[in-house]
Parts: structure tokens; C-alpha cells; sequence
């Protein structure tokens, strides 16, 4: 079967088989779904073209016809007001038809992927948070034992980034952005408790995480990013490697259009490290097009 997701910043393509559980092939590209939808509101036309033209270069390397294909979308087409035309386009000029999914809806899933990847990488741990920091929504979702209790904030690399222009803007807005999911952790903490171990996924902890391995953009290799630790102080060494670089290079280093936001998303990592009280956490590659493949083949995670 084939899973799609479509982000606020990255198209994500997977082939699974479901007979074996396993990735026969996969597909990324950066379509900047939410590119200016922080000022009108909408997707733009040229964002629109991206995402069509990346999935028809998808249907290129990947055998769409045979398969069944689930395709799903998050915030950056939950909030935009033209979402209903947007999706009738890219099915009309690919096939493909997405459903829009809730943030409760996007965090279960990626919860799936990511106990899925947990168990095979035999992480044990009774009871974790996990962060899914994404281009215009953050989900933090708190496992405690047989209980999850999971929110959506509507928070982004790419709209906190559009919102301010500098770094050190948004380092200075970040604690007011996200004084709601302070609150969220502090009721939580209070009424059950601290958690054990902290799991991060999505674009910025895997950049992270990879230029650490000595991975680049293209050299990325998921199976050796899953389970990779990262301290907090870590990421204002791999910030300041990352901004000292030529851009030349910072685009090789992070993928094309990419350094800006994973700059953003970075802040927004290091401060939830600061909310949660952890120093370090583990990275997993696998999210929300995983966890969409897991369910649709009725594969539960064991």
C-alpha cells in the first residue's frame, strides 16, 4: 500500500508492504504547503503547483496503480480558508485524494509509528512524551502506560518563522508562543506525574540528528537516525555550525529552503526540552506517512 502526508513543509511518500511490515520505497520533497499562509490565509497558487508536481514525480519512481493509496493531510490545509479547492486541484491534476485529519487524529498515528519503531528498536520505556514538530502545527503527546493524552498547537517552523524575521526575534517570542503547551505540561506533570523518557520526530530533531551521524541531505539514512540521541546543548552547537556555514553549503548540509526553518524549529526543540525537564531525548525517523501504512495495513503496533 502506498501512505502519503502531506505537511505544511515536506510531501512524504511511502511504499509499504503489508504482508511483511516492511518500506519497499519511499519519496520526500520540501512543497512548502504553508508558504504565506500566515499572512492571507491561504494556499497559494505556486504552493499548490509544488505539491502537484512533487507527487506526480512521486508517481514516477513509485507504482501508484496498483496499490492502495491513503493520503492525508495536517494543519497548514486545516487552516488554510481555500482547502476544499486546493484538494479538488491535486486530485483533479494526480488522483490523489486527501482527507484533511484533526490533530488528535495526526498525533495518534504518529504515536503508532513510533511505539512501532520503539518496540523493534527495543527502547523500553513505561512512559514517554513525544514531539512532533512540524512546519504549522506541534503535537506533544504524553504515553503513560495504557493512557495517552495528546494536543495539537497550532505552532510551526514554517509559521513561527514567517511570523518573525530574525532568529533572535523568535527566540524572544517563543516563551509567549508557547506558554500554552508550558501550561499543557505543567497540568499534566502535576496530575500524572513526570515522564521517563523524551522522543522527538519530524524535520528538525532528524536534521539534528543527522548532521550529528555526519549525514547530509542527501546522504540521510533513516535506519541509522532512529534511535539517535540528542542532548540539549547539542543543538545550540549543531544551530551555530548550521548558521556559520556558507548558505551554498547550508542548503547541501540541510536540503534546499530548508535552513531558515530548521533554525526555527530548533528554538522550538531546545525550549521544549526546557519545558519537559529533559536533557537529552532520542530521534526516530518514522512519523505520521508511517504510522498512516502501519494502520491501513491493520498491522497494530504489538
Amino acid at each position: 500500500m502506498i501512505a502519503i502526508d502531506l505537511g505544511s513543509n515536506t510531501l512524504r511518500v511511502l511504499e509499504y508492504e503489508c504482508s511483511t511490515g516492511t518500506q519497499t520505497a519511499e519519496f520526500e520533497k520540501i512543497v512548502k504547503t504553508a508558504d504565506g499562509l500566515v499572512q492571507y490565509g491561504v494556499i497559494n497558487n505556486d504552493a499548490v503547483k509544488r505539491v502537484i508536481s512533487a507527487i506526480l514525480e512521486a508517481q514516477q519512481q513509485i507504482d501508484f496503480s496498483s496499490s492502495v493509496v491513503r493520503a492525508v493531510t495536517t494543519e497548514a490545509v486545516r487552516r488554510a480558508v481555500n482547502s476544499d479547492e486546493v484538494l479538488a486541484q491535486i486530485q483533479k491534476e494526480t488522483g490523489v485524494h486527501f482527507d484533511i485529519i484533526s490533530g488528535e487524529e495526526e498525533a495518534r498515528l504518529t504515536l503508532l509509528a513510533v511505539k512501532h519503531r520503539l518496540s523493534a528498536l527495543q527502547v523500553i520505556s513505561e512512559s514517554f512524551v513525544l514531539i512532533d514538530i512540524g512546519g504549522g502545527s506541534t503535537e506533544l503527546i504524553f504515553h503513560y502506560g495504557d493512557e495517552t493524552i495528546s494536543k495539537s498547537f497550532p505552532l510551526g517552523i514554517v509559521t513561527i518563522a514567517q511570523t518573525y524575521e530574525t532568529l533572535e526575534k523568535i527566540e524572544k517570542a517563543l516563551p509567549k508562543e508557547m506558554a500554552e503547551m508550558q501550561r499543557f505540561c505543567e497540568h499534566l506533570y502535576d496530575s500524572k506525574g513526570k515522564i521517563n523518557t523524551f522522543v522527538a520526530t519530524a524535520g528538525t530533531p532528524t536534521t539534528v540528528a543527522a548532521m550529528k551521524l555526519g549525514q547530509n541531505y542527501e546522504t540521510y539514512d533513516a535506519s541509522k537516525i532512529n534511535g539517535t540521541s540528542l542532548e540539549i546543548d547539542e543543538l545550540d552547537l549543531y544551530l551555530k555550525k548550521l548558521l556559520s556555514m556558507p548558505f551554498e553549503q547550508r542548503e547541501i548540509a540541510v536540503g534546499t529552503g530548508r535552513s531558515d526553518l530548521i533554525a526555527a524549529g530548533i528554538l522550538i526543540y531546545k525550549q521544549l526540552f526546557r519545558l519537559l525537564g529533559f536533557e537529552s531525548g532520542i530521534v526516530i525517523d518514522d512519523g505520521l506517512r508511517e504510522g498512516v501504512a502501519i494502520e491501513a495495513c491493520g498491522h497494530q503496533a504489538h
